[in-house]
């Protein structure tokens, strides 16, 4: 108590002298010895890709920081959403690489690893550790820091803000009654076999209430980020697709993973059980072409409350479940989301803006970014349904219930998995397309080959034959390999 109220004294005394001395008020050892002055603010600016209501949730923490916070220690933060990530990485590039009319680099900017891997090789992030003391670091959650780590001596450049994993997202309104049919069960859905087998039973089940038409049956499942298949699943299955060591990658495409990936994910789609039409799957259960899909668990905002049918608009309900696993797999799951680094510039906007990312990740402000967002906090002890509730009651908060469902899945998969992303490499980004899209590709264009071959009167086995036996899958998986290689050898 009295260690407590010497230290707010202090800090008092500092602010009453118009000066800050940092020194002892927390960070590493870059801290000490910084000054900022409340009369005259340490100006930061932070460029994200945040948008609709994850920009307002943010830019509602920047103001209070401003007013609270920033406004006592000396510090104000501009907040500047560039679009979306992609544009974002694209003005972070610019900026740092000088291009003609690109503008100055931010002190602070959202990042995943490979962009940040990018600039860290010129320089130009700075090491957090010299601004967090090991007890501050602790707080995090273990593997949310260790991503960070992408210095060539392990330094923290990344530091974590927000993050998010997968769930499996389905229409409860058009399941319930294929389910009373045919007997289906949510506990088939735990597995991406289980995945399989019930979207070509609800393809037929579909396909049989018009017998008229035949191989009219519906899409079951969608997922976005196929890249994401291929790195979980094959840690799931007991390899690391992207081996890195001090900086080298080897890849590790194991054939006998990329069948289990070929079988429960190219097959079905080329047969229809599984399909891809928007942007993101969330759009598909929107306009009725799936009813369920895999994604981020930051997109259950955009799990649409209604579809829309040849007859109009259907209200429609939702069920929320983890993310299916490969059948006797490992419990792993995607740790994802961008965190944000800062850019070397004085000790003083270094330190504010170490300052303003702590006040953020601070365990209400950041439930408070996540009831809004979908995202999952950052420190140990907010992965808690207690304090999400106490966060919800104290500030009267009123979260949809999908948003609130799915931090709590959050919760339970942070503690019952291991959470996993590869590390950075050179051309990881490269590497990355590659999964994200050379399968996608082939099996959408192989895809309307059969619909071609069914109209001109073939069946869907006859159809599909030649595009799923052995040597399809061995030409595919060298092509695929190789493709790697290209990617990473650059």
């Amino acid at each position: 108590m009295l260690r407590s109220c010497f230290a707010k004294w202090m800090k008092l005394f500092c602010i009453s002298s118009g000066i800050l001395l940092l020194s002892g008020c927390g960070g590493g050892d870059a801290a000490q010895n910084v000054r900022l002055d409340p009369d005259n603010p340490t100006q930061i600016t932070i460029w994200h890709y945040y948008n609709g209501s994850q920009q307002a949730a943010f830019d509602q923490l920047v103001e209070e920081f401003n007013r609270t916070e920033g406004k006592e220690l000396g510090i104000y933060v501009t907040a500047n959403s560039q679009g979306n990530v992609s544009d974002l990485e694209s003005s972070v590039l610019a900026a740092f690489n000088k291009e003609v009319g690109s503008s100055e680099p931010p002190d602070i900017f959202s990042s995943y690893a490979d962009t940040a891997y990018s600039i860290d090789k010129l320089g130009m992030l700075v090491d957090l550790d010299e601004y967090m003391t090991e007890e501050e670091l602790d707080a995090y959650v273990d593997s949310f820091v260790e991503e960070g780590r992408i210095g060539g001596q392990g330094e923290l450049r990344i530091f974590p803000t927000a993050k998010s994993s997968e769930i499996f997202m389905m229409s409860r309104t058009d399941w319930e009654p294929f389910a009373a049919a045919t007997g289906a069960s949510l506990d088939d859905l735990a597995t991406m076999e289980g995945v399989a087998e019930t979207a070509k039973a609800y393809y037929e089940w579909t396909d049989a209430q018009t017998p008229d038409v035949e191989g009219d049956g519906r899409a079951f499942y969608g997922r976005d980020a196929l890249a994401n298949l291929f790195l979980i699943g094959s840690m799931q299955l007991g390899t690391e697709l992207f081996k890195v060591e001090n900086g080298t990658v080897a890849v590790q495409a194991d054939e006998a993973v990329m069948r289990r990936i070929w079988d429960t994910y190219y097959i079905p789609y080329i047969k229809g059980y599984f399909a891809s039409y928007g942007r993101f799957r969330s759009d598909d259960v929107r306009i009725g072409e799936i009813i369920a899909y895999t994604g981020s668990t930051s997109s259950a905002n955009y799990f649409p409350d209604e579809i829309e049918t040849d007859d109009g608009t259907k209200a429609i309900d939702y069920l929320i479940l983890p993310a299916p696993i490969f059948e006797g797999g490992e419990p792993y799951a995607v740790q994802q989301g961008a965190g944000m680094v800062v850019t070397r510039s004085t000790p003083e906007r270094e330190y504010a803006a170490v300052t303003f990312l702590k006040w953020f990740t601070s365990e209400e402000n950041n439930l408070l970014f996540g009831c809004t967002s979908g995202y999952m906090p950052v420190k140990k002890t907010a992965l808690s349904v207690d304090m999400l509730d106490k966060t919800i009651a104290d500030n009267s908060l009123t979260v949809p219930g999908k948003t609130y469902e799915t931090l709590v899945s959050c919760f339970d998969t942070a503690k019952t998995t291991t959470l996993y992303t590869n590390k950075a490499f050179d051309h990881g980004a490269d590497a990355r397309n590659i999964l994200e899209y050379n399968l996608a590709d082939k099996a959408a264009a192989d895809r309307e080959t059969v619909l071609e071959r069914m109209a001109l009167g073939s069946s869907l086995e006859e159809a599909c034959a030649d595009l799923t036996d052995d040597r399809a899958f061995d030409e595919w998986y060298d092509s695929f390999v190789a493709a790697l290689n290209e990617a990473v050898a650059q």
